[in-house]
């Protein structure tokens, strides 16, 4: 079978280097693809946010099977017309892919359907929301609605700063077009968590949970970025808690797509928020998580292709990974600058002798092959992922890796997994 992985980040080098250990595949391609990419597949110079390209791309390399990891080119439709094309898609198709791409119409969705979710105003005009900010004595959550890139909300920690949010967002287009509609909603205070849920249109498998630290430094201070780390799985999604969100939430979100009339053959992603052993639904995104997906392939246990392919055929019933490592862990380096901009170009050392680590495994995000060197391409640049025993374990394997690793300006937490870690 020849597989096709769309993207170009650490989700992508992820996926491409799970799949290409099953027995099921001839070859992988991935598009564009990255450094990390170029050393285990075929990269393919196409942009994602074409899909007439990508559906050619397929065509001519007559690929068998589709596995698109940004959420991009799946709210542009990529999906629906390679399914059109006669190609196998993990992925949901426009119409549900909006669940991503507009947080007005998740929102929608969370509340018609009875999902435990802040409360919130979606507001198109500024001075309105303005208006609205003024009412409130704690300061909200202020949200782009369209997509940016993992980066349109702002946690506010004064009134003043989330009016300055909604300046940034629908004055000066900080997010582009993605940020013309805001979400203002009501900030709940407790610990993040991702799950994820494989969907075949009617049978779902859920993966493990995980947290994802978000903000650029340690102690959650700073910007918030596409995500400095991850790791599996969180004390707070305990045995009760997990049941918890799969009858609260995960069972009315899957009904509610099918009483909605939206087939999804793909991931979703569903961000919550625990507040005192209750689930809240934050956001849905429709595609894996980054760099949540580096931890979740490293504790799935054997071939992961059977799960995609049984997502984009309809047929995930009995499929169920076979036991892997009990915990994960993902430490994300980063430009110097990143979130905002950042230099390129960088030589980065050390590849080689991580490569040689026991359950570690070096992903790729922004990074190039130049002169035939590995150099720095992006703000996110590696995801240096570990798996073990437990959290403590991978946590030392994971900075151990680091520690010889380098590339000028080189940024990284040190506290991934504290909420886990006994030291």
């Amino acid at each position: 079978m020849r597989v096709l992985v769309v993207g170009s980040g650490g989700r992508e080098h992820a996926l491409v280097s799970k799949i290409a250990q099953s027995g099921l595949v001839s070859e992988v391609l991935c598009a564009p693809g990255n450094g990390g990419t170029a050393q285990i597949a075929r990269n393919c110079p196409v942009d994602v946010e074409s899909v007439a390209a990508l559906t050619t791309l397929a065509r001519e390399e007559a690929v068998d099977f589709v596995v698109i990891g940004p959420e991009a080119p799946l709210v542009l439709g990529a999906a629906d017309a390679l399914r059109e094309a006669g190609v196998l898609v993990f992925g949901p198709g426009r119409e549900a892919a909006q669940l991503e791409g507009s947080k007005a119409f998740a929102k929608a969705f969370i509340e018609r359907h009875g999902l435990a979710t802040a409360a919130a105003r979606v507001f198109e005009d500024a001075v309105q929301a303005h208006a609205y900010l003024d009412t409130l004595t704690v300061p909200p959550v202020i949200k782009a609605d369209g997509l940016a890139a993992g980066k349109g909300v702002v946690v506010a920690q004064t009134i003043a700063e989330a009016h300055a949010a909604v300046d940034a967002m629908m004055g000066e287009r900080a997010f582009g077009e993605a940020g013309a509609t805001v979400v203002i909603e009501e900030r709940l205070v407790g610990q993040e968590v991702s799950f994820h849920v494989v969907l075949d249109g009617s049978t779902y498998v859920p993966l493990v949970a995980a947290q994802d630290h978000k903000a650029v430094g340690d102690g959650d201070t700073g910007p918030n970025t596409g995500g400095m780390g991850a790791y599996s799985p969180p004390p707070v999604v305990t045995p009760d808690v997990e049941q918890r969100i799969l009858q609260d939430i995960v069972e009315p979100t899957v009904q509610g797509l099918k009483t909605d009339g939206l087939t999804f053959r793909g991931v979703l992603f569903i961000g919550l928020m625990i507040v005192e052993g209750v689930p809240y639904v934050l956001e849905y995104n429709v595609r894996f998580g980054d760099p949540e997906t580096q931890v979740l392939l490293a504790r799935w246990g054997g071939d992961v292709l059977p799960l995609l392919l049984g997502a984009a055929k309809g047929t995930l019933q009995g499929v169920a990974s076979e036991p892997g490592p009990a915990c994960a862990m993902c430490v994300v380096l980063t430009a110097p600058g990143y979130p905002g901009s950042y230099p390129k170009g960088a030589p980065i050392a050390g590849l080689d002798q991580v490569a040689t680590v026991s359950q570690v495994n070096v992903i790729h995000a922004g990074t190039r092959v130049q002169d035939g060197a590995v150099v720095t391409a992006g703000g996110r640049v590696l995801g240096v992922t570990a798996a073990g025993a437990t959290v403590d374990e991978v946590a030392q394997k994971a900075y151990r890796a680091i520690d010889q690793l380098h590339f000028d300006g080189m940024h990284f937490r040190r506290d991934i997994g504290h909420h886990a870690r006994s030291k």
